[in-house]
């Protein structure tokens, strides 16, 4: 067979994962205080990017709303003559549900000079609420302490690096055996260090494990008598609520064991966390679920949770002819393209987050209309297939968003429950309904007929549900309920004490 050479067409399609693509998918998957801090670096990065709704406020403070100043090139302001708005080709609503507030918002920032000047700090309306002062950690706090204790320069640097070894709750490690031969110092110089350490606020710092913590904290309340040394000694008989062997080993009576574990109750078992902890930010719901009026759900998106940025073309315009070479002009080319993928990879995000959970609302009503029972078993292809999206985009939308209904906010994966089969071979039924039933049987429960896993799972499947005992273990387990003979204890003890 002859070899040869020759020239050939062929036609094919690939998916190629383009920047702006991955920028896309990137966006989709992050929560609303995540998306609004890569917007705001955004803002930083890219000249001819702009907030919707800044012109009012610039246009209250200088009058006319026109900049003075210059870049490269002398520029006037531009009035409002000038203004343009974009179309909605060029710059799509946010979803439906919010299309009417978006396009109230399309005023474009005339000038790029007060762009610059705001974010370089030359504003003079700053918040002077903004400079607060720093919280102080649990190890700053410790080592201004230990300053004032009255120890050497040697003991000091064993201190200091015990407190380095603190976890966030406040523990130091068990073993202390090999600090000394790191420092230079002996075991015991360790051990006494460790115990000046344990005096320090807050009470019960330091300690190598929970029974020294309260130990530590008793001691300075003069509560930590014998029969209260017996019991922290002996905490995994509390946490098993075997009140008879705890009475035997502390020799006291029902009265006086009742109150000795009110009072252990009342210590804190994790004295670091009220030090240098993390700010915790509420949850802000991006989706908003509210009845309608013929029986059915509306669903909206939160207009707070979707930033809000235009293009500015007629800056744009104006440094494209002042462009000095090809590589200005290539830059601003660059910056005018990632701004148009950045809006429309925000307008898609908002219509697809509104679509999906849409659809959530669509396949779980009968939750939203009576409860947690009727909850139905959801699996991502379910949605994907019933919105013609694939499951790796419903998985993105459905991570870090939470949605805000008549029966509390909920994240969106929360809908997503593995179906329990039913007993008689009829519809199956959400573990999460499995669980609020089980949960609702142990709470009904009397003191005398505490309900085992096996008594459950025959209640369970009298209701119709076919499950195994070791689910329902597992259920109970993940939910923190105690077993039946823990319950069983705990009631007796309450009976007792009443």
């Amino acid at each position: 067979m002859a070899l040869s050479q020759r020239l050939q067409i062929r036609q094919s399609q690939g998916l190629v994962m383009t920047p702006q693509l991955m920028q896309a998918i990137k966006l989709l998957q992050l929560s609303n205080l995540d998306l609004t801090r890569y917007v705001e670096e955004e803002l930083e990065r890219n000249p001819l990017l702009e907030r919707s709704g800044e012109e009012d406020e610039q246009g209250g403070r200088n009058g006319t709303g026109a900049a003075n100043g210059s870049r490269d090139a002398p520029e006037h302001a531009a009035s409002a003559r000038e203004r343009e708005r974009l179309t909605s080709d060029d710059i799509p609503s946010y979803g439906d549900a919010n299309a009417a507030q978006a396009r109230s918002n399309g005023d474009i920032i005339p000038h790029y000079s007060e762009w610059a000047a705001n974010r370089a700090g030359t504003r003079s309306d700053y918040n002077l609420e903004g400079f607060v002062a720093a919280e102080a950690t649990l190890a700053q706090h410790l080592a201004a302490q230990l300053a004032l204790v009255g120890l050497d320069p040697a003991q000091k640097l064993i201190g200091q690096y015990l407190i380095g070894l603190m976890d966030e709750n406040g523990y130091v490690p068990a073993d202390l055996s090999g600090i000394g031969d790191k420092l230079g110092a002996s075991a015991a110089e360790v051990e006494r260090v460790l115990t000046v350490l344990q005096g320090l606020d807050p009470p019960g710092i330091c300690a190598r494990n929970l029974a020294e913590c309260l130990a530590i904290q008793l001691k300075e309340r003069q509560r930590f008598d014998p029969a209260m040394q017996a019991l922290v000694a002996n905490l995994d008989l509390l946490a098993r609520r075997d009140l008879p062997a705890l009475r035997r080993i502390c020799a006291v009576s029902d009265e006086d064991l009742s109150d000795m574990i009110a009072e252990i109750r009342q210590l804190n078992p994790k004295p670091g966390l009220a030090f240098g902890s993390v700010l915790v930010h509420p949850i802000v719901p991006d989706i908003f679920v509210r009845p309608a009026g013929d029986g059915s759900f509306a669903v909206e998106l939160n207009s707070d949770t979707l930033p809000k940025v235009l293009i500015n073309q007629i800056y744009h315009a104006k440094v494209t002819r002042c462009a000095r070479n090809e590589q200005e002009r290539a830059y601003l080319l660059e910056c005018l393209q990632n701004a148009t993928w950045l809006v429309r990879a925000l307008d898609q995000r908002a219509k697809t987050i509104l679509k999906v959970a849409s659809e959530i609302v669509r396949q779980q009503d009968g939750f939203f209309a009576h409860g947690v029972c009727y909850l139905r078993p959801l699996n991502l292809k379910m949605i994907a297939a019933a919105i013609g999206m694939h499951e790796s985009t419903v998985s993105r939308v459905t991570a870090n968003k939470y949605m805000a209904t008549n029966r509390g906010i909920f994240e969106l994966k929360y809908f997503f429950t593995s179906a329990i089969p039913a007993a008689n071979g009829g519809e199956s039924h959400s573990a999460e309904a499995v669980r609020h039933h089980i949960r609702e049987l142990i709470a009904a429960e009397a003191a005398d007929r505490v309900l085992s896993d096996d008594c459950i799972v025959g209640r369970l499947r009298n209701a119709g549900i076919d499950i195994a005992r070791r689910t329902v273990a597992k259920y109970r387990e993940g939910m923190r309920i105690p077993s039946s003979v823990q319950r069983r204890r705990e009631k007796r003890a309450e009976l007792g004490a009443s």
